[in-house]
């Protein structure tokens, strides 16, 4: 679609109907989008001034409700795509080269004629490698585009703004070269392995997952090739609830070795019963061994393997409790959970960085604010980063106001869940 075509389409509003899919009806935020978007267009051409066809592009953020750290262990888990979003301008091209620019990181560039796995430090460009990598293993021949991307998903805060990126791109890469055939749920699964075989980073598959399905999702990782996948509705309002998330400021950078750990260590459980992970065992036999689990193991990996046998029942139970609308059975599952990442899996902090403690004085302010009401725990993968909050609607305002206070305007988001995943804005208009 030509560049002055999309501009007069976004002036005259002829993508509401998709911004009220992906950001709620709001009249604030949509105004917001309008600008957003038209900006997005406008920096594109400032930075591609030689291309004139456009193709628009969104992969949403997303929060993980229930499952904290279960999925790479091919458990269960409750999350939802939400109304923070990373946005792509692209054109397509036959130039062999993929360029990004994205709002607030460096430019970079992948040769298509160069997709081995680099070593050294990493970078987006490695990620893109990786995806590119996958689809061309898939048969699918892609030619190149130039992108501008911009960015709302909070980056290192555990929305997982790493998830967006690579829903954006597998969602070009297959609308354009590959006609839609992968799907959401591959595109998610070629986002895990760039990020896992390109990036370096040893991830389960729920972030991308559910950024690329959109929706509230209850997912089963028992067979990670063919996830079960249950999709929902739940009006978290209807039941007097919102959804709160509070940015804690706490860097994720140079905690890949906490996360390692957490894996590595369920994993190190699982193998003395001879299994590759901890789905699937048997949990009496593991309590009924953990004598020989902690001389082989360590007392923190029993804990933890402790931490996922009930977290991974607590995400189906909470699924089940919103299905159901039981508001207080799900608060209570969500406070146990919040319980359980605390006192067994052991995430709040890092414990080489034992003074920075922002979600562990998060979640007490939390709690003090509440005062019994709602429920709270850490949000995603921890040691740094988010706090998530299911607010009595009448206090949401304090609450905001409050954790503001505390960490900073701006620092408490109100999130709405997205019903759509990766998708494109423009493709009903072409």
């Amino acid at each position: 679609m030509d560049i002055r075509e999309v501009l007069k389409k976004i002036e005259n509003d002829e993508f509401f109907p998709m911004f009220k899919k992906l950001y709620g009806n709001r009249e604030e935020a949509l105004k917001y989008q309008k600008q957003r978007y038209i900006k997005a267009v406008e920096s594109f051409l400032q930075t591609y001034e030689q291309r004139s066809d456009i193709r628009i592009f969104s992969a949403s953020g997303r929060t993980e409700i229930g499952g904290n750290h279960t999925d790479h262990q091919h458990g269960c888990v409750l999350a939802a795509a939400v109304d923070l979003d990373i946005i792509g301008v692209a054109s397509f091209h036959d130039e062999g080269v993929i360029r990004v620019r994205s709002q607030g990181y460096d430019d970079f560039s992948v040769s298509l004629d160069e997709l081995s796995v680099r070593s050294g430090k990493k970078d987006s460009s490695d990620i893109v490698r990786g995806i590119v990598a996958r689809f061309s293993e898939m048969g699918v021949k892609i030619g190149g585009f130039d992108l501008y991307a911009v960015s709302d998903v909070l980056s290192g805060s555990g929305i997982s703004s790493s998830a967006a990126f690579e829903t954006l791109i597998g969602t070009i890469i297959d609308s354009c070269y590959n006609d839609n055939k992968a799907g959401a749920v591959e595109i998610a699964k070629t986002g895990q392995y760039a990020e896992n075989v390109y990036f370096g980073k040893n991830s389960g598959l729920m972030d991308q997952m559910v950024s690329s399905v959109g929706g509230l999702v209850s997912i089963d990782f028992m067979d990670t090739d063919n996830p079960k996948i249950t999709s929902f509705d739940c009006d978290f309002e209807k039941l007097g609830y919102c959804i709160c998330i509070t940015d804690t400021k706490g860097s994720h950078a140079d905690l890949t070795d906490d996360y390692a750990a957490v894996r590595a260590e369920m994993e190190g459980i699982a193998a003395c019963f001879g299994k590759s992970f901890l789905r699937g065992m048997d949990e009496t036999e593991f309590f009924d061994n953990i004598p020989m689990l902690r001389r082989k193991c360590g007392d923190r990996a029993v804990l933890r393997a402790a931490h996922f046998f009930g977290e991974n029942s607590r995400a189906v139970m909470e699924a089940d409790a919103l299905i159901k609308g039981d508001a207080e059975e799900f608060l209570k599952l969500v406070r146990a959970s919040g319980d359980s990442s605390a006192d067994l899996l052991q995430n709040l902090y890092s414990s080489s960085k034992p003074a920075r403690q922002e979600i562990p004085l998060a979640i007490m302010m939390s709690k003090r604010i509440l005062a019994g009401k709602g429920a709270v725990r850490v949000h995603g993968g921890g040691f740094a980063g988010t706090i998530q909050a299911f607010v009595p609607l009448d206090m949401a305002d304090i609450y905001i106001k409050e954790m503001d206070r505390i960490f900073g305007d701006g620092s408490c988001i109100r999130l709405n869940i997205r019903p759509i995943g990766g998708v494109e804005i423009t493709a009903e208009e072409k």
